[in-house]
């Protein structure tokens, strides 16, 4: 199967456009942006209150969540309110467990979003086998209770975004397929066969999850059997508890870069623990380029002699050949290491005190790297005792170079290690900061996902701390190395039980030493259990002012005030053997 036509040339995947109230998704439109709500849906004032700012700043598509029947006849009068002042803004129903509540919001928005997982299916995490007549019998029932949608929605001209989560898989799905991205692909694909034995097709799909590596494997999968099926439905993208900070941007660029570089995307929400008018500017830097195509040549195929080497739809790190580059073993089983400059050591060594466990680990210009043009060079003279790294200056994208490079190496059975460089462009202002910033989680991250890199120098920030923080932050990222406690914390939405980035930040500021240590935020329980399957710890609401701490995915601590929660969840960590002092600041 091939998820795009060419991992070595940018080719934006051909999907049919689907009408989403007046704004086209897919086809030839550009990569749209969109984002979300936080405020209760009951509170008409208070959602065009937030609305206002985030239509402003260039969002397409606003959504927001509709969890029962009450919420959604409160739709009529947040479109309405959107109207009167003139927003042509589409808006969209996010559906969970409800189908009533789906067949009430579809009368007053332009597009409904249902989670495959739970709309139908009641999860219990049950572990049982399921024979054909069993599974059978189930994709039945959500069948009748998906169908009057379908047929509604059709009626309506409505459209639909079919969207999987990697934490909410039905146990149907999970028993038969796993907490995979294949699970997550056949989730999505039940509900499409349904819409299109109605001949029903304004569809669009999504494949989110926390996990970066999911994620990718996930769409890539998705893009290549829907190709398969001939099926050119649109896709959304996004990062799903993403988190906030520069540790959100760098995780969402991470994976929704990635996958805009495979020409994969026709819109993108950028989900941030943060108010969501901040998540606009942010998914307008990641689209620019991709956008800024649209009214070009095709990039010509450069590498059409280059054979791919890699599995695109699972993770495995490139086999390399471990070598010392200065005093620093780089490649084989090793971590992904660090490099600065040296003008950035110099800058950095009077630091080295405050750095902990972020340490520069290789010196560039002491490193021995070999810079090739992996397209024009002679790579045969490339030995396993190399560290080797593209040229500044080629040009081609620099995903584009690094896996022509790997591909080649790989051809040959070298196992030299690779040196990730992002591009060296010095920013000059808060926009190209940040820009910068994405420009290098997306390049580095995409790779790392790829199994590709053994280092990585990055460049493109203002100072060398900044630099050093930012490789570590896209490693984390990836899950490529651990130097702190990582967070995976949803964005707030109508259904949260308590402030978000508030409790985010308390929780963060009491943890943030635990290396290693993952811990999950939650707002309500939707996403919960499967997101939190590979988090240590889970701190989610459970009612009103109430809030349940898990581990794993096993509750231990029922209904505790939200006034106690952080100070019970760190007794949790301390009962578990996962507490470490604060170190003193110096």
């Amino acid at each position: 199967m091939k998820y795009c036509p060419s991992p070595f040339s940018y080719r934006r995947r051909k999907t049919s456009e689907v009408r989403v109230g007046g704004v086209g998704v897919g086809g030839d439109n550009p990569i749209r942006v969109q984002s979300m709500l936080t405020s209760d849906t009951m509170n008409t004032e208070a959602c065009v209150a937030e609305a206002l700012p985030i239509l402003d700043a260039g969002c397409e598509i606003i959504r927001l969540t509709a969890p029962t029947v009450n919420d959604a006849k409160k739709l009529k009068d947040f479109v309405e309110a959107l109207r009167a002042r003139g927003y042509a803004t589409p808006v969209v129903a996010d559906i969970h467990f409800k189908p009533d509540t789906a067949m009430e919001a579809v009368k007053w928005v332009e597009k409904i979003r249902i989670n495959p997982g739970n709309f139908a299916d009641k999860k219990k995490f049950v572990v049982k086998e399921y024979t054909d007549a069993n599974y059978a019998a189930e994709v039945a029932h959500m069948e009748a209770a998906f169908t009057p949608l379908v047929l509604e929605c059709k009626r309506l001209g409505r459209a639909m975004r079919i969207g999987t989560n990697h934490g909410s898989l039905s146990d149907r799905i999970l028993n038969r397929f796993g907490d995979t991205p294949a699970g997550m692909v056949e989730s999505a694909l039940e509900f499409a066969r349904v819409c299109r034995k109605h001949d029903y097709h304004d569809l669009v799909f999504s494949m989110k999850a926390s996990n970066v590596k999911v994620m990718i494997a996930a769409y890539r999968l998705l893009a290549a059997r829907l190709d398969e099926l001939g099926w050119n439905y649109p896709l959304h993208l996004g990062v799903t508890e993403a988190g906030g900070g520069e540790d959100g941007r760098i995780k969402s660029a991470a994976g929704i870069g990635a996958l805009l570089e495979d020409g994969i995307g026709d819109t993108v929400r950028v989900s941030l623990t943060e108010d969501s008018v901040h998540e606009i500017p942010v998914a307008y830097a990641l689209v620019k380029k991709f956008n800024d195509r649209l009214s070009g040549p095709a990039a010509p195929e450069l590498a059409a002699d280059v054979k791919e080497t890699r599995d695109p739809f699972s993770y495995a790190r490139r086999k390399t050949r471990e070598l010392a580059a200065g005093s620093t073993k780089v490649g084989g089983e090793n971590l992904v290491r660090v490099c600065v400059t040296n003008a950035a050591f110099g800058q950095l060594a009077p630091k080295r005190g405050q750095l902990g466990d972020t340490q520069p680990e290789l010196i560039f210009e002491q490193s021995g790297v070999v810079e090739v043009d992996p397209l024009n060079d002679d790579l045969s003279r490339i030995s396993d005792n190399h560290l080797v790294a593209v040229k500044d200056g080629v040009p081609l994208s620099s995903i584009v170079a690094y896996r022509i490079l790997a591909a080649k190496l790989d051809a040959r059975g070298c196992r030299a290690p690779i040196l990730l460089k992002d591009v060296l462009k010095a920013p000059a202002s808060a926009a190209d900061s940040l820009d910068a910033m994405l420009q290098a989680a997306s390049m580095i991250g995409a790779l790392i996902c790829d199994g590709i890199g053994d280092a990585i120098l990055v460049r493109g920030e203002a100072g060398a701390e900044a630099g050093l923080r930012l490789a570590y932050n896209i490693l984390q990222a990836t899950g490529s190395r651990s130097f702190k406690a990582e967070y995976v914390a949803c964005p707030s939405c109508g259904r949260t039980l308590f402030n978000l980035q508030t409790v985010t930040e308390r929780i963060r500021k009491s943890t943030a030493h635990l290396k290693g240590v993952k811990i999950a935020v939650m707002g309500c329980i939707v996403n919960g259990l499967g997101e939190m399957a590979d988090a240590d710890f889970g701190y989610v609401g459970g009612a009103p002012g109430k809030v349940n701490l898990y581990v794993g995915k096993t509750c231990v601590k029922f209904n505790i005030p939200e006034a106690e929660a952080v100070d019970r969840l760190v007794d949790l960590i301390k009962e578990h053997d996962k507490w470490s002092v604060p170190p003193v600041a110096r």
